[in-house]
């Protein structure tokens, strides 16, 4: 199974946020399958690249630790495929929502 995991905090909102990304996944043709406010979960849309493959996006906005002008985010981004090759599928889609949410221009970071 290949997992990648990264964390994020922007200058945002947490009301904002959330909006924003939703947006920022659909632009990476992500599905939100699931949303709590705090916790998202969105997967790539079928018919690309076999099952396996396809991709799961889980976002966790840390509203514990959150002020008026940042937002700690923490992605998950998995798929069933075996992570034999550096760059596959599952890494590719993780570099693409990564660069997604770094140019979205809605909010700076404070960390990454």
């Amino acid at each position: 199974m290949a997992r990648y995991t990264c964390s994020f905090t922007v200058t945002v909102d947490v009301d904002s946020l959330r909006q924003l990304l939703v947006e920022v996944l659909q632009s990476c043709n992500l599905d939100i399958i699931y949303d709590t406010g705090d916790y998202m979960m969105a997967r790539e849309q079928p018919g690309q690249v076999s099952f396996s493959k396809l991709v799961t996006v889980e976002v966790l906005i840390d509203k514990t630790t959150a002020t008026e002008t940042a937002t700690r985010l923490n992605l998950v981004i998995k798929n069933e495929e075996l992570p034999l090759q550096v760059d596959n599928h599952c890494h590719q889609i993780f570099e693409l929502v990564n660069q997604a949410i770094i140019e979205n221009r809605h909010w700076q970071f404070v960390e990454v």
